[in-house]
């Protein structure tokens, strides 16, 4: 008697959106990289800069020279051509994740969510069979080629875009968004001088629709995408999504790489055809056709990351007052243009030794975007007044005087400005110098 066919994770599915998953991740890194390096942003971002926002504990981390920065760029972009081509994969894969997340924990002026997005996808990626074919490496080894693979697989890249778009989604159910519009509403005036649609986008009614139809996208396109009626129209409203935010906001290669990376939600046999055409596919008759199944601690593993991988954008919910004032438990959680803060922040420094007080702007110590990032987080602020008291030669005090504007709401005092903030430690508990948010 044969054996019943495996059922849940260990079922097996075709590998082919895997495949067509590493070729359309590598090469949009491939040309991100690129753009990165072309565009300057190595010398803006991390070379010119001579103070780093590093996160915490990872002080450590710090730029290369000059010379060898641009090498871990060139690095960078070898790996992720690599990654697309299937060759020395998982070596590329773990190079690419460990370079990729050198960059991004240099200074958190930087951050972006989908580049915190490329880091989990290019570590996971070191753990999943993704050359298995349509590579050079499945090429010049015919006994590592695949056709299936358990569905554990497919479903843990499947469980992590599925989380960024939810988690987005669930962000936009409050006021801010669907009642005022904002921040959509101040973004969209900035366009009406573009011909033919300029006059509409800055009516208020758009963007009253335009966010709604956000956060309705953000919670229905991977249950759309998943559901086989219903695919083909949310794959065309996944592309015209993308392709508008792409054009009317400057937020990158977020809109490309999240296109690239929801056609994972369709079939699992969706590119097979394709693969075939340009004779990428190989439909093995080796015995390890296919993959075996998940060992227990393969499953742990990965029951471990998704329990993390819901946890963290829920961790604000521990913190007092509002997220969006007050960024506790706001990175790392997918809360995808929600706000638009505009700030201001001078710092008086005072030595109590010879009862002098000093004024200090960021401006004459930090890059635009530095100081721009930093009046609007106050973690970036306590790291700013600490290195301003670290640099003098007695102990002094630092206090800051910051307005915040979120939304386009009167600029109100984010910190208490009696604080002394070098009397202040980053940590996971709550932060009691700062202000409640205005209403």
């Amino acid at each position: 008697m044969l054996p019943a066919p495996a059922k849940g994770p260990s079922r097996r599915v075709s590998i082919a959106s895997l495949v067509a998953f590493r070729i359309l991740f590598g090469l949009t890194m491939l040309v991100s990289t690129v753009r990165f390096v072309a565009r300057g942003w190595v010398d803006s971002l991390y070379l010119e800069p001579t103070y780093h926002f590093t996160y915490w504990g990872f002080s450590w981390v710090q730029p290369w020279p000059a010379f060898w920065m641009y090498m871990h760029f060139i690095l960078l972009g070898v790996c992720a051509l690599c990654i697309c081509i299937g060759f020395y994969y998982r070596l590329a894969a773990a190079v690419f994740f460990l370079s990729f997340t050198y960059i991004e924990l240099l200074d958190q002026a930087t951050y972006l969510n989908h580049y915190y997005l490329v880091s989990l996808l290019s570590m996971l990626a070191i753990f999943l069979p993704l050359h298995a074919n349509a590579s050079l490496d499945a090429k010049r080894r015919p006994s590592l080629r695949r056709t299936h693979v358990p569905a554990l697989y497919l479903w843990v890249i499947r469980g992590q875009v599925a989380l960024v778009y939810l988690f987005a989604g669930a962000a936009k159910l409050q006021r801010d968004w669907l009642v005022e519009a904002n921040p959509l509403a101040i973004w969209l005036k900035a366009h009406t001088g573009l011909a033919w649609v300029g006059a509409w986008l800055g009516r208020p009614e758009v963007a009253r629709a335009m966010s709604v139809g956000g956060a309705v996208f953000d919670l229905a396109i991977v249950f759309l995408l998943l559901w086989r009626r219903t695919q083909i129209p949310a794959l065309l409203a996944l592309c015209g999504f993308h392709t508008i935010t792409g054009l009317l906001f400057p937020i990158g290669v977020f809109p490309w790489l999240m296109t690239a990376c929801a056609l994972i939600l369709l079939p699992p046999t969706w590119p097979q055809g394709l693969l075939e055409r340009v004779g990428l596919w190989w439909s093995t008759t080796h015995p390890n056709t296919h993959a075996s199944a998940p060992s227990r601690v393969c499953m742990l593993a990965f029951s471990v990351y998704a329990t993390i991988q819901v946890a963290l954008p829920l961790r604000h919910h521990l913190y007092p007052g509002d997220v969006a004032w007050t960024e506790e438990g706001g990175r790392f959680a997918w809360r995808v243009m929600l706000t638009e803060k505009v700030g201001d922040a001078v710092f008086r420094v005072h030595n109590p030794a010879t009862g002098a007080t000093w004024r200090v702007r960021p401006e004459a110590y930090l890059t635009p975007l530095q100081a721009k990032e930093m009046c609007v987080q106050p973690d970036m602020l306590l790291a700013f007044a600490r290195f301003l008291g670290a640099r003098e030669a007695m102990p002094v005090e630092v206090y800051v005087d910051a307005f915040v504007s979120l939304n386009g709401r009167p600029a109100t005092r984010l910190v208490d400005p009696t604080v002394n903030l070098m009397k202040q430690h980053e940590a996971f508990a709550p932060k009691t110098w700062l202000l409640p948010a205005p209403h």
